[in-house]
């Protein structure tokens, strides 16, 4: 199990290395016509901003006029021709509140024959907290946290905040017209729609106030909603501007980064070392540990018929699942992963499953993901754990911390979503 641990770190390695922001930015200024701008502003905001702002800045230098970058706590870098600022990330705070402000005057600053470069990667969302009209940080706050908890799905909860916002669904492009931009974005989302990303700052936005008003009543929680909500709901002035806007005429949305581009880099260097590949898809989704039984069960066939491919095989995969909280342990959707994989391919030689997140963060710990093997669930028993009960409380850190399988990379400062690797020989 060494060797296919060893395998699978490089594997890993390759994934990562394909969607290194920096490197992602210089291939991209590289491709994309920038023209002769008057000033160059540079905005942004995501976990990856910053690292990406330093791209833009050492390729650039001097031609930057101005920037204004929000990035997580703890992922700032220092940066000579624009301020790097750190603010709070899930949660947002007022910090990120007047950093996005900062951003919002850049882009209305600029005017026609400028350029802005804005980056997006994941965590945007959060960190640039813009809200529109009358109301607060906590309204806002409040209202997503209600529509979470309702049960709706990403696409609700978009259409909501976007219209709670002065700066999302198309709004930073409004602010920036008639100058021109060009948005560089690394990929957090299935199907890499940049509508969705950060809630799409710099992209037409299809969706309106009347909608997010059905969507929250149907949810039934209209009521409860702060009263500034409901009256900037109502009202519906200024809605946000949608793909025939032209203020869009001169927006570029680049992907930069994705799943997808991180997958292939994978699939390239599992070919190296030997392994026949089968790459499943870039947009998995659904219950962790019911992903993980569906995945474990292709590696247990691989093992036994060598269908749908022969050892020594790679099946690689991506996306983000979930997880249905039923106990309060501590873990997170890939460790998760794992340990259900484990307990499915228990006794299986010669098998090994990965399960991380590429930005270094799985759920609320120090962990990337984790290893699962056929001999996990033995090795779990003989340390005092019993898997299906961490399984059931949501407690998978504590027994792949005991077994030193937790796959720890420290902030990679990317995000491309989860990748899940099997390896069989």
């Amino acid at each position: 199990m060494r060797t296919l641990r060893q395998a699978a770190l490089e594997i890993a390695q390759a994934a990562l290395d394909a969607v290194d922001p920096e490197a992602c930015v210089r291939h991209a200024l590289k491709a994309v016509d920038l023209g002769n701008p008057r000033r160059v502003f540079v905005i942004g905001a995501g976990k990856a901003s910053a690292v990406m702002a330093r791209a833009v800045e050492q390729t650039l230098g001097d031609r930057i006029q101005a920037g204004w970058i929000n990035t997580k706590y703890g992922h700032g870098v220092e940066l000579r021709r624009m301020v790097c600022h750190e603010c709070g990330h899930p949660v947002p705070d007022e910090a990120g509140v007047a950093g996005a402000r900062r951003i919002a005057d850049l882009a209305r600053e600029a005017t026609e024959g400028d350029l802005i470069i804005c980056l997006i990667s994941g965590g945007a969302s959060a960190l640039m907290p813009l809200p529109a009209g009358r109301i607060t940080l906590a309204d806002k706050q409040a209202a997503t946290g209600l529509l979470l908890a309702s049960g709706a799905p990403i696409e609700e909860l978009n259409c909501v905040r976007k219209h709670l916002s002065a700066i999302k669904g198309g709004r930073l492009a409004q602010l920036a017209a008639p100058a021109r931009v060009i948005s560089l974005i690394l990929s957090d989302v299935v199907g890499d729609d940049v509508g969705v990303i950060g809630s799409g700052p710099t992209a037409p936005d299809a969706t309106t106030f009347a909608e997010a008003r059905e969507t929250l009543r149907r949810r039934g929680v209209w009521s409860r909603l702060p009263g500034a909500v409901r009256e900037h709901l109502t009202i519906g002035e200024n809605e946000t501007p949608k793909p025939d806007d032209p203020v869009f005429r001169g927006v570029e949305n680049v992907i930069i980064g994705s799943n997808r581009l991180a997958l292939g880099a994978a699939r390239s260097k599992a070919e190296s070392l030997g392994f026949g590949t089968l790459l499943l898809s870039s947009a998995i989704q659904g219950e962790a540990r019911e992903v993980a039984r569906v995945q474990a069960a292709i590696l247990k066939e691989i093992c036994a018929s060598g269908n749908p491919i022969r050892k020594p095989a790679c099946i690689l995969s991506g996306g983000e699942t979930t997880v249905t909280l039923l106990g309060d342990g501590k873990g997170g959707r890939n460790q998760e992963f794992a340990l259900a994989a484990a307990r499915d391919i228990a006794g299986l030689e010669g098998a090994l499953v990965l399960s991380f997140g590429t930005d270094g963060t799985d759920g609320p710990t120090d962990a990337a993901g984790a290893f699962a093997d056929g001999g996990t669930l033995a090795r779990a028993q003989a340390a005092g754990f019993e898997a299906t009960r961490n399984l059931d409380e949501n407690n998978a850190y504590p027994l792949f911390e005991a077994l030193g399988d937790l796959l720890i990379t420290g902030a990679t400062r990317t995000n491309v979503m989860d990748l899940y690797l099997l390896l069989a020989e």
